[in-house]
């Protein structure tokens, strides 16, 4: 059975929201390498999921394919690699606002350069959850820096670099919007689905098994999978949400991208589940405003 583009949207939200959690959870701002040991557990598992779809499609696949994607996948991997290492840096950095704005971006570009368009409702749908996203993500700004003033919180060395904690989340929204745009170029006129996903999951692969060798060869430390758990299953679910990914922007993307990028509101609620993180009623109202979003672009389907 056929999944419609909405469903695979949702998929990919729900799924990245979970991993989102996860990767909150297993980040750890004293080590300096924790960025690189998400890198190795993501590329670990999509190696692992690359392999099973070349066996569902009968290892029909040319590994030219590899290096014909590469412009895409090394974009993704870079904007997600300093995703993590901005993770350090959310203390001091307004890393939500700004980095959810890539998906605005990549509906820019693909309204400007491919010429898609889309109804008045879906752009009112889009500009609501582009809207939404920015405003919670200013609210949880605000919140840590008036959390920070009322406990006279002392700020380490580490979080005095503002401009180069900004440029973590600048960078990711830059890049991740390139490389969504350029990922739209790709499965409209050059590749598959399934030759892409493949493609990127083996790069990751690669990724993964170099910063390995850089962390246990050059820097000596030690590496136990066991140990890394939360990394582990952040990596599970940042790549099942890649496989729906691929599929849900191979239709519209002016409009799936936007809309998947509110996966970060997934994020918000689990965290206030499962991590105990408190939400005003700002942050509800917000998180309401974008489901409805969400909702509008899938009943006028």
């Amino acid at each position: 059975m056929e999944v419609s583009w909405y469903i695979s949207a949702i998929m990919t939200i729900v799924l990245w929201g979970i991993a989102d959690v996860f990767y909150k959870k297993g980040t750890d701002p004293k080590d300096r390498y924790s960025h690189l040991r998400i890198v190795i557990m993501v590329g670990l598992i999509m190696g692992l999921q690359a392999f099973f779809e070349l066996y569902r499609i009968d290892y029909e696949f040319e590994l030219t394919n590899i290096l014909k994607y590469l412009p895409v996948s090394s974009m993704y991997i870079l904007s997600m690699t300093l995703g993590y290492i901005g993770l350090r840096y959310l203390e001091v950095s307004i890393n939500s606002p700004v980095s959810n704005t890539s998906g605005a971006i990549a509906g820019i570009l693909a309204f400007v350069v491919l010429g898609k368009t889309m109804s008045i409702l879906q752009l009112i749908a889009v500009s609501m959850i582009t809207i939404g996203l920015i405003t919670i993500g200013i609210i949880e700004r605000d919140i840590a820096e008036r959390e920070k003033r009322e406990n006279n919180v002392n700020i380490d060395k580490k979080y005095k670099i503002g401009a180069i904690a900004l440029s973590f989340p600048i960078f990711y929204a830059i890049i991740d919007a390139l490389g969504t745009f350029l990922d739209d170029v790709y499965l409209s006129n050059l590749m598959s689905p399934e030759e892409a996903l493949i493609s990127y999951e083996l790069t990751f692969l690669l990724c993964g098994i170099l910063a390995l060798v850089y962390i246990i060869f050059v820097k000596k430390e030690r590496f136990f999978v066991l140990q890394e758990k939360d990394k582990l299953f952040a990596a599970i679910f940042e790549t099942l949400g890649q496989f729906f990914y691929v599929y849900a922007l191979n239709t519209n993307s002016i409009v799936v991208a936007p809309m998947i990028a509110s996966y970060s509101i997934v994020s918000v609620i689990l965290g206030r589940i499962f991590l105990k993180e408190k939400l005003m009623y700002k942050q509800y109202i917000v998180v309401g405003f974008v489901m409805f979003g969400v909702f509008i672009l899938g009943f006028f389907e």
